[in-house]
């Protein structure tokens, strides 16, 4: 299975980008995980919420391909414990999944047609986060679900 992470919007911290690197080149020992970006929309200052989430959603859905898990990362979807998260992410391993598209929307969120087509909800917390840290916990979390599933000391419990 892939790993894909799905997001509008590029990162600029280059803090950030450091660190979700270091994870995606760990990660490359137990998946292929990567992160596509979709380029932020341009004079959104004309258009409406609505109409933002519209645009970005026919991008969005423009890259999924047949047979994708689709994932929306979203604040009112699933939250589970890393050992969760990781019992989860076995089972779409051995499920036959392709490729898990995990999906980070605009800053208002998704236009309702990317709901319809999202397989799954998961929320990695209640809190706001912004788009950029997102990134790193996301990865960091599937490394840590691999580093659980191969019973590796990363995690401790």
């Amino acid at each position: 299975m892939k790993v894909t992470l799905l997001v509008v919007g590029k990162t600029t911290d280059k803090h950030i980008i450091a660190l979700v690197d270091e994870y995606l080149a760990r990660l490359k020992h137990y998946l292929p995980t990567d992160i596509e970006v979709i380029p932020e929309l341009r004079q959104t200052k004309a258009l409406s919420e609505a109409q933002q989430k519209e645009a970005e959603a026919s991008l969005i859905l423009s890259r999924i391909q047949p047979g994708d898990r689709v994932v929306l990362l979203d604040e009112h979807g699933v939250e589970r414990r890393s050992v969760e998260f990781a019992s989860w992410m076995q089972k779409k391993m051995l499920s036959g999944t392709k490729r898990l598209l995990c999906i980070v929307g605009g800053p208002y969120g998704f236009a309702p047609a990317v709901y319809d087509r999202a397989d799954e909800k998961i929320s990695l917390s209640q809190m706001t986060l912004s788009h950029q840290m997102i990134r790193l916990l996301f990865v960091e979390q599937v490394y840590r679900a691999m580093t659980i599933l191969n019973g590796e000391p990363y995690h401790h419990e």
